[in-house]
C-alpha cells in the first residue's frame, strides 16, 4: 500500500469552495441549525489560526477558529472537520495541534468548542463550569467546552458569548 504524505497548512483563501465541499460531507445540510454554528454566525475565521489537512493535492481536513467575547475576547474552534473517508489516521489531531499551537503563540487566552468530551480532553479542553457562559442556544453542558491557553484566562470569561467581528 502507497502513503501518500500529510500535508498540514495554513488556510489558504482558495481553500473556501473546497472546505465548504468537506463541511457538507461531513456535518451534512442540518449543520447550519446546530449551536456550534450559531456560535460562529455573522464572524469571519481568524486566518491565522485557520489550517488545513491535504494528502497530496486532495483536502482533506479543515480546522477554523474565530472570535468571541464573553466579558473579555476568546476564540471558538470550529468546525473540526476531517473528509469521512479520511477518518481516524491522525488528521483532526495534527489540525488541532497546529491550530491551538498557533493560538498560544499569537497570545490568545481562552479557546471553547462545542463537541465530544471524550476526544477533546486529550487536546485539554474540559467541560465548562455550569452557569459561566451561555451560548447562543441551548446546548448539552456536556459538550460545551474550554481550554485555556494561558493560565489564569478564565477568571474574567462570563456571560453570553457572542461572536466577534475580527479587527
Amino acid at each position: 500500500m502507497t502513503t501518500l504524505p500529510l500535508i498540514i497548512r495554513h488556510e489558504h483563501a482558495g481553500d473556501a469552495e473546497a472546505i465548504e465541499r468537506l463541511h457538507a460531507r461531513a456535518f451534512g445540510p442540518g449543520r447550519f441549525a446546530r449551536t456550534a454554528y450559531r456560535l460562529r454566525e455573522g464572524t469571519a475565521p481568524v486566518a491565522e489560526l485557520c489550517f488545513t489537512a491535504l494528502v497530496a493535492t486532495y483536502l482533506v481536513g479543515s480546522v477554523r477558529v474565530g472570535p468571541a467575547e464573553a466579558g473579555d475576547p476568546l476564540l471558538v474552534l470550529g468546525p473540526l472537520t476531517v473528509d469521512p473517508s479520511f477518518e481516524g489516521r491522525g488528521i483532526g489531531a495534527a489540525l488541532m495541534t497546529a491550530c491551538l499551537d498557533a493560538a498560544t503563540a499569537a497570545g490568545h487566552g481562552l479557546v471553547l468548542l462545542i463537541g465530544d468530551a471524550p476526544y477533546y480532553r486529550r487536546f485539554g479542553f474540559a467541560p465548562i463550569p455550569p452557569g459561566r457562559l451561555v451560548p447562543p442556544s441551548p446546548v448539552d453542558p456536556a459538550r460545551f467546552l474550554w481550554r485555556e491557553l494561558r493560565p489564569g484566562a478564565a477568571a474574567t470569561i462570563s456571560g453570553n458569548v457572542t461572536a466577534l467581528r475580527w479587527r
